[in-house]
């Protein structure tokens, strides 16, 4: 544990629950170096810890083959009331986004979770996720601004009298 890192953070218990091995190992990796991390990657092995143990944040996929990881933000809720919740899902379904958050969990992209687990983990949670699912994300858009021969252009076609 590094000195500078806060105990209260070092404390959470975060369990996430994924099927895929290659993922479940790299957000286990990124969540053990800020807390007490746990993993599983069926839902009934997760839901026997959810019934065992209290965790500050649940982090699990929203496919898990039979079932949907709502079931599981559902019982970790009813557990315990103060619990958070992150579903992450690989194939950008807002439908999916928008259930998450009509359950009072956030919802995150699979491939931006790797990146975003450590500030969930960091930082208090508002009640719920106010984030639009079907919003367009600007931050993908290329960088820069309008092009010469633009300016120019409209410059050209300004002038022109018809």
């Amino acid at each position: 544990m590094s000195p500078f890192m806060n105990s209260d953070i070092a404390a959470r218990r975060v369990l996430i629950v994924a099927p895929d091995q290659g993922l479940l190992a790299r957000l286990m990796a990124v969540a053990a170096r800020t807390a007490h991390a746990e993993g599983c990657r069926s839902f009934r092995s997760a839901r026997s810890r959810l019934d065992k143990t209290a965790y500050d944040l649940l982090v699990t996929d929203a496919r898990l083959a039979e079932y949907n990881g709502l079931h599981l933000v559902h019982l970790a809720r009813f557990v315990h009331p103060t619990t958070r919740a992150i579903v992450f899902d690989s194939h950008g379904d807002s439908n999916v986004a928008t259930d998450v958050q009509r359950a009072a969990a956030f919802f995150e992209a699979a491939s931006h979770l790797v990146v975003a687990l450590p500030s969930y983990i960091a930082s208090p949670l508002p009640p719920t996720d106010r984030r639009t699912p079907v919003a367009f994300d600007r931050r993908t858009l290329p960088r820069g601004g309008r092009r010469i021969w633009d300016r120019h252009l409209s410059e050209h076609t300004s002038s022109t009298r018809y």
